[in-house]
């Protein structure tokens, strides 16, 4: 994308899945410069959101709007710069990490000098350079994040969307996934990230907070906590529970 600014914006989007609403009439903004976290409980329509941002699922209602360097553009501009690391395991157990690089690298017809370099650079990110030949079948959690990580992130996009990527890891490896993410913020990409953990909420730039499929909230997370008079994003959560639903 040269650079450009991208922003992706959900115009009253709501999704349903025959009689299950799993999104009713959400509107919200990602621009570039900040880390987007979309959080919520289980059953919130995180999921849902983020796969709509990226074109996975159409809405039932509303659009999904993309532009780049202030400009709309149709999806398909914005489409090979998009990388989307979904929450379930999606990396083959019998290859290697190399291997599954070079899977990839394939996948994205990269030319050798790019490859290489944008290689050594991840490994190097991810502290995997002395595991190449371990396959992912034996990867701890955290590894196996980490090169999931690596893979989608050797095309360079402009766009990172991440579901719930620190499930299922230990605390070490959730607080260098964490160091991934604002690095690669840092470096100027615009990223989504969803989380059920409260506590991983003010990592992030900016939040928008959902439950039953509404976006209850969105803004600067502090300023979100001040605004509901709470400590904590649990403590919100818990407040929308006993009022039914809504803040």
């Amino acid at each position: 994308m040269n650079g450009e600014a991208v922003e992706i914006r959900a115009n009253k989007v709501s999704k349903t899945f025959g009689a299950v609403r799993a999104l009713s009439g959400v509107d919200a903004a990602f621009p570039r410069g900040a880390i987007h976290g979309i959080i919520g409980p289980n059953g919130a329509g995180k999921t849902t959101l983020l796969r709509l941002v990226t074109g996975l699922l159409k809405p039932s209602a509303g659009a999904m709007q993309y532009s780049v360097g202030g400009k709309e553009v149709p999806f398909s501009v914005l489409k090979p710069y998009i990388a989307y690391f979904p929450q379930e395991q999606s990396l083959y157990g019998d290859l290697s990490i190399d291997e599954h690089l070079e899977f990839f690298r394939s996948l994205y017809a990269l030319p050798e000098k790019h490859y290489k370099a944008r290689r050594e650079e991840l490994l190097a990110l991810t502290r995997l350079e002395k595991f190449t030949e371990r396959k992912a079948g034996r990867l701890s959690g955290g590894m196996y994040k980490k090169l999931g990580l690596m893979c989608v992130l050797l095309s360079s996009p402009a766009v990172l969307v991440l579901d719930e990527p620190t499930i299922g890891v230990d605390p070490v490896s959730r607080r260098e996934l964490w160091e991934l993410v604002h690095r690669l913020s840092g470096e100027g990409m615009l990223i989504l990230i969803s989380t059920s953990y409260m506590d991983e909420a003010e990592r992030c730039g900016r939040v928008h907070l959902l439950d039953g499929g509404r976006l209850l909230a969105s803004g600067e997370p502090r300023a979100v906590l001040r605004e509901q008079g709470a400590e904590n994003f649990e403590q919100v959560f818990l407040k929308i529970a006993e009022m039914g639903g809504g803040l």
